[in-house]
């Protein structure tokens, strides 16, 4: 039987392109993990059950320790199985600096461009859903302007997409070398998007063989050994676990963040949200862990990268 302090689950569903960047970095581990499949829209009562609010995708459970956050879970996968490394030439500091770039202007570029595309062919709730997550509480005014601003966008698109194909223009088959690391995910779950959610896509990346090549380079990487579990199961290993210990030494904090604090954590940007509430057990440059507790998966604690993410004393 698997042991479920090791087990690896991901909280996701098969459309989300951040879910794709965590599940390519399982497959340049080569590991195994189950997938529970989660509701594209809320309510998402049984992942949220584990999180305490936090509902965006995916989500990552090690026994009873949740990784909100693809930074959170791909810094824990580096932690828990550091071979192959994501960072196989180093320079895991610029591929951090980088991917707040990759996670912030260019995925949010690459989501004005697949919503407003759309135009008025989004499901109504997707588009409340998403557009409020996205772009602010003027969301409906949000997508009206990609729509009508669709021509500049793509241009903005087409930029980046010419700085990769320079980057691959060694014949690498990877964007730093030989050999695929975090930066293939985070670029990859950009490329992934464009090309299966934005009509234009394929034309657009045709422009590009040199990125073409990479992204089937990457494809072919797979997302490891995959199993389903029902989240049923997931509540019940994070019952019958305990999280791991951490030191939880807090030094210098520019928060003034204590051990013991109670406080909440809420993405920095206006999604709509529900904060989530916890007593702080660590807290670094990088990550903040808090405890909480559920009233069935008992003992949890919640992991959410520093970078992105508030934290204010309860």
């Amino acid at each position: 039987m698997t042991d479920p302090t090791n087990e690896i689950i991901l909280h996701n569903y098969p459309q989300s392109p951040v879910a794709e960047k965590v599940r390519v970095g399982l497959g340049i581990k080569g590991l195994s993990w189950a997938s529970v499949e989660i509701p594209r829209l809320p309510p998402k009562p049984m992942l949220t059950q584990l999180t305490g609010g936090y509902r965006r995708t995916p989500v990552m459970q090690i026994g009873a320790d949740i990784y909100c956050d693809s930074q959170a879970i791909l810094r824990e996968l580096e932690r828990h199985h550091p071979s192959p490394s994501f960072f196989p030439n180093g320079n895991a500091g610029l591929m951090w600096a980088l991917s707040r770039w990759t996670d912030g202007a260019l995925f949010d570029l690459t989501v004005k461009i697949v919503l407003g595309s759309a135009g008025d062919a989004l499901p109504k709730d997707f588009a409340e859903d998403r557009g409020r997550l996205y772009l602010g509480a003027d969301w409906s005014n949000g997508l009206k302007a990609a729509n009508a601003d669709l021509p500049h966008l793509v241009s903005q698109m087409r930029a980046p997409l010419s700085w990769l194909e320079a980057q691959l223009s060694d014949g690498r088959a990877f964007l730093a070398g030989d050999a695929a690391g975090a930066i293939d995910a985070q670029f990859f779950h950009v490329v992934w998007f464009l090309r299966g959610r934005f009509a234009g896509g394929p034309n657009l990346l045709s422009e590009f063989p040199r990125l073409e090549r990479w992204e089937e380079n990457v494809t072919q990487i797979g997302h490891g050994t995959m199993t389903d579990l029902s989240a049923e199961d997931a509540l019940e290993r994070a019952s019958t676990s305990s999280p791991r210990a951490i030191d939880g030494a807090v030094e210098n904090d520019p928060e003034g963040l204590s051990k013991g604090m109670a406080v909440v954590v809420s993405p920095d940007l206006d999604g709509g949200e529900q904060p989530v509430s916890g007593t702080l057990v660590a807290a670094s440059a990088d990550t903040i862990t808090i405890h909480r507790e559920d009233h069935t998966c008992g003992d949890l604690h919640v992991h959410f990268p520093r970078a992105g993410y508030r934290i204010a004393e309860a």
